[in-house]
């Protein structure tokens, strides 16, 4: 099979989606990989070494006529007229954001699977790697943005001796939201998370004790803490859906000057009314007062990190397309859930729900 790595064109997208160990796992099995010359460079790798581990470089033109192409994010308007008919694009795809991308796909007859909605036993094993960066980020970024000449109200999360250490309020218990509330734990934040599921939070408690305070997730609990948050996380995920809305602009405005908003969940379209899609380059902006940050792609501010977590989830299943073809969705079911668009039609119930119009 003849496998596509492009570089990736979002803005300070540093990821890549193989990195040289993987591609010479693919090499070896027999298969072909061209990579786009300095796709890996932001994540430390150089075109030699992917030409070591048996892949050609070529440029973005030949690397988009490939059988499969294996990215890291969804493509770009830009690269919608390189998609191909019968080609198979694995890469995380978010379609509930972006009704634009999602006719792109369907139009170009190719094959779209998504890794966040590859699932396993209710587990998402090609998102969490990711969650969990950006779950960790969210709280590195929050008190990073909470500094005074970033624009934010100077507070510092852990306290100190005398002075009341700042609060964390995180919408979501998940993946996301427990890395979140181990970073600002571990930094002696107060921290306060709510979720809609008790058993997740009968597990949080078992897990966090008395070191985080868990509140049911309803709209008098979430406007009762939101006016004494220093920094609110929305790591809210349904899984090829947008999320529901858990902050309207009233409450936002109910949140002291300078506190920060980092809303994970803006990827698919944000759990949090006031938040939309930023930057690495551009990452904040105020409104009511409050900093929010609402980069879709976080965990590319650390790319070499992130691609090696993402690569170490991704390749048997890229192995799985490469030796089999369209045929490994039918043998692999996680694969297969995994299927958004197949030869112009939109296959995900969870994205058909978003746009019933285009099914």
């Amino acid at each position: 099979m003849n496998i596509g790595v492009p570089k990736e064109i979002k803005d300070q997208e540093y990821r890549v989606g193989l990195t040289p160990d993987s591609v010479k796992v693919l090499c070896d099995r027999g298969h072909r990989v061209q990579v786009e010359t300095q796709a890996g460079i932001g994540a430390g790798y150089l075109d030699a070494d992917y030409v070591a581990a048996g892949a050609e470089i070529a440029d973005a033109y030949a690397v988009w006529q490939q059988d499969i192409v294996v990215k890291v994010k969804e493509p770009l308007p830009a690269e919608y007229d390189r998609l191909q008919k019968d080609q198979l694009l694995f890469t995380y795809l978010h379609l509930a954001a972006s009704r634009p991308l999602t006719e792109a796909l369907m139009g170009s007859g190719c094959v779209a699977i998504a890794y966040e909605t590859v699932e396993v036993g209710q587990q998402r094993p090609l998102l969490t790697p990711m969650s969990i960066i950006a779950g960790r980020l969210s709280v590195q970024f929050g008190a990073h943005f909470l500094e005074k000449r970033q624009g934010g109200r100077g507070v510092l999360l852990g306290g100190l001796p005398g002075v009341s250490p700042g609060h964390v309020v995180i919408l979501g218990g998940g993946v996301v939201g427990t890395e979140a509330a181990k970073m600002s734990v571990g930094l002696g934040a107060r921290v306060t998370l709510v979720d809609i599921n008790v058993n997740r939070l009968n597990e949080l408690e078992a897990l966090f004790g008395s070191r985080v305070a868990l509140l049911y997730s309803s709209a008098p609990n979430i406007e009762a803490v939101l006016p004494s948050a220093d920094l609110v996380v929305g790591a809210v995920l349904v899984p090829g859906r947008r999320p529901p809305q858990l902050v309207s602009k009233a409450v936002v405005e109910q949140m002291p000057s300078g506190a920060v908003i980092v809303d994970v969940a803006v990827d698919q379209g944000g759990c949090i009314e006031t938040v939309r899609p930023t930057s690495h380059s551009d990452p904040t902006y105020v409104e009511a007062g409050v900093l929010h940050y609402g980069v879709p792609n976080m965990p590319g501010a650390v790319p070499r990190t992130a691609t090696q977590g993402l690569n170490n989830s991704t390749l048997p299943y890229v192995i799985k397309l490469a030796d089999q073809g369209l045929a490994a969705l039918e043998q692999d079911a996680a694969l297969a859930e995994g299927l958004n668009v197949l030869h112009g039609k939109l296959t995900h119930p969870a994205v058909q729900q978003v746009f019933p119009d285009l099914v």
